[in-house]
């Protein structure tokens, strides 16, 4: 590492969303940062995959939360834009497919979603709908202000006062579904309004209420895509990184961290070579940290028993022809909904009906295929691996895990399910297959149980319950990723590094080199505001408020003096 005079030093250990998020924020802040990685790519899931012209994402294929991409560019003193990366708006968001022929489409123009509501449930069905935004608004707001932008250090940071009062209107006690439910009357409207549990790994009749702010997001916000694929975010982080004196070191897997008189003082390589630096973060998988990098102890074995989320069986099909009948997304929903994701989540296995996701890449990017041609990846939320080996096979467990049965019966009902409810024949078409399994993910990424979100995202495994972002027991050794706090997710992760970064830098004594920079970040660019755009105090009482006060003091004015009060405390009194 190639320290300066009185520079301090840091090594990042992954080159995941948050680690390289986080060696752009240390290195803004002067550190000398080093990140090794073990692959030979950055990015970790959030990476691409290539064949012969076609490209394929590899794990997250939809930019949520545009705003949290925007900010962190913003603070390293650059832009999306500026970085040369071309977000693409998603239109509709989603096709959604059920077996009975039907469709779905979600989009952010409220005129179609009024039509597409009011197939459904008629007329108050669209005001509900409304009245289903204005609360997962609420959700996602607050979620902002109070949890992704806050750090929840020890159990008394859920005391805080601004957090307790409003924790009620987050819904944590309720599922999704069950708030769903309050505004969506049929069945189909409730399932399109909730599937997308799964982004946080979690069944929707087990995730906590408060994730429809992911719908909310989607359907005001919108879903992007970058331009030559979502790494493209990723690798423009790398070269902010990179300018500001971040060096990477690709292909170099770090064997243990190492820890002296109780702190963090570098890291061991799996070649032999020790560095020193002031720090480390971690940003590998946290359990996988815990049980292989860090000394034995009972958090490493108390966080191997925590709920994980799910794993996926990931199919990245060339085909040799495009199929018009898909769209950008496309949500295909199991007739058995709630038995699918017991299948996932108690039994550990496909279900016998897998509701999946496909994308389709190249008809918001033609690049991510060659012309006249399509590329897609599809997507099966499977069980995570039930045992350390990776095997799947778990004596004491009633549902051993075959994953190459599994495979098979996931690729031909993709294509037997598409075919039915679409007309698309993409079985005649595929030309090439890659696969991801749970145990591909396990051993490409350290992904502890494959499970392709990190731990759960259940209530308590969440807020100051979730794993910290500093190791309890070691100083000067901290964390970043999705199991440790604020949680999974791209967007959360670049929170989380913001976060993170900013501890490292209290606890260093080093200023911290950026503002809130939010109105910045929101496209205003920090401008004085005029006379006419500031917020005025909404008054008490409006004009007809005014008319009836008004008129009620004349009445008992007038009633006063005609002595009718009088007479009538007189009658009381009797």
């Amino acid at each position: 590492m190639g320290k300066g005079p009185g520079q301090k030093t840091a090594i990042v250990v992954g080159a995941g969303v948050g680690g390289v998020a986080t060696a752009a924020r240390l290195a803004k802040a002067g550190f000398d940062v080093t990140v090794f990685e073990k692959n030979s790519f950055t990015g970790g899931r959030c990476s691409l995959i290539h064949h012969d012209g076609y490209r394929f994402d590899q794990g997250p294929s939809l930019l949520l939360l545009p705003h949290l991409f925007r900010e962190t560019f913003y603070d390293l003193d650059t832009s999306l834009e500026a970085e040369g990366v071309e977000l693409l708006k998603c239109e509709p968001n989603y096709s959604m497919w059920f077996g009975d022929g039907e469709s779905f489409e979600l989009s952010t123009d409220q005129a179609r979603m009024k039509n597409e509501v009011e197939k459904w449930e008629g007329k108050d069905g669209f005001e509900r709908y409304l009245g289903f935004l204005q609360e997962s608004h609420r959700h996602y707001e607050l979620s902002v202000t109070h949890v992704l932008k806050k750090n929840f250090t020890s159990i008394l940071s859920m005391a805080r006062l601004s957090f307790l009062l409003r924790v009620l209107a987050l819904h944590p006690f309720e599922s999704i579904y069950s708030r769903a439910s309050k505004y969506f009357w049929t069945e189909r409207l409730r399932r399109v309004f909730t599937f997308g549990s799964m982004y946080m790994g979690m069944s929707p009749f087990d995730a906590p209420g408060t994730y429809s702010l992911l719908q909310y997001t989607e359907l005001v916000e919108g879903i992007w895509y970058p331009r030559g694929g979502f790494h493209r975010v990723i690798s423009a982080l790398v070269e902010v990184g990179e300018r500001l004196g971040v060096t990477y070191r690709l292909s170099t897997p770090v064997a243990s961290v190492t820890i002296s008189n109780g702190r963090a003082t570098g890291v061991a390589l799996t070649t032999g070579e020790s560095l020193s630096a002031d720090l480390v973060v971690i940003n590998a998988d946290l359990v996988y940290a815990y049980n292989n990098l860090l000394p034995p102890s009972s958090t490493a074995s108390s966080l191997s028993k925590r709920a994980a989320s799910c794993s996926s069986i990931s199919f990245y099909w060339a085909l040799d022809r495009q199929v018009p009948e898909l769209t950008t997304h496309n949500i295909f929903l199991a007739d058995d909904y709630r038995e699918s994701f017991d299948s996932i989540f108690k039994k550990h296995l496909i279900p016998d009906q897998p509701s999946f996701y496909v994308n389709v890449p190249s008809r918001i990017d033609p690049s991510a295929a060659p012309e006249g041609k399509d590329s897609i990846v599809v997507l099966v939320p499977v069980g995570h691996l039930l045992d350390a080996t990776g095997t799947g096979l778990s004596p004491s467990h009633p549902h051993n895990q075959d994953w190459e049965t599994m495979v098979s019966k996931a690729r031909e009902t993709v294509i037997s399910t598409v075919r039915d409810r679409t007309g698309a024949d993409i079985g005649a078409a595929l030309v090439h297959e890659i696969v991801n399994t749970p145990m591909s993910w396990k051993e490409t990424f350290n992904l502890d149980k494959g499970a392709i979100l990190g731990l759960s995202h259940s209530f308590f495994n969440v807020l100051s319950f979730r794993p910290k972002t500093k190791h309890p027991k070691y100083q000067e050794l901290f964390f970043v990723g999705a199991s440790t706090h604020p949680g999974t997710g791209v967007p959360i992760c670049l929170a989380g590094a913001k976060i993170t970064s900013e501890q490292v830098l209290r606890e260093s004594g080093v200023r911290v080199p950026w503002t809130a920079g939010a109105v910045a970040a929101e496209g205003k660019g920090g401008k004085s505001v005029k006379d006419i755009d500031r917020i005025q105090a909404r008054p008490v009482l409006s004009n007809l408020h005014l008319g009836i006060l008004v008129s009620l003091v004349l009445v008992l004015s007038w009633l006063w003096k005609g002595n009718v009060l009088e007479g009538m405390g007189e009658g009381v009194w009797r």
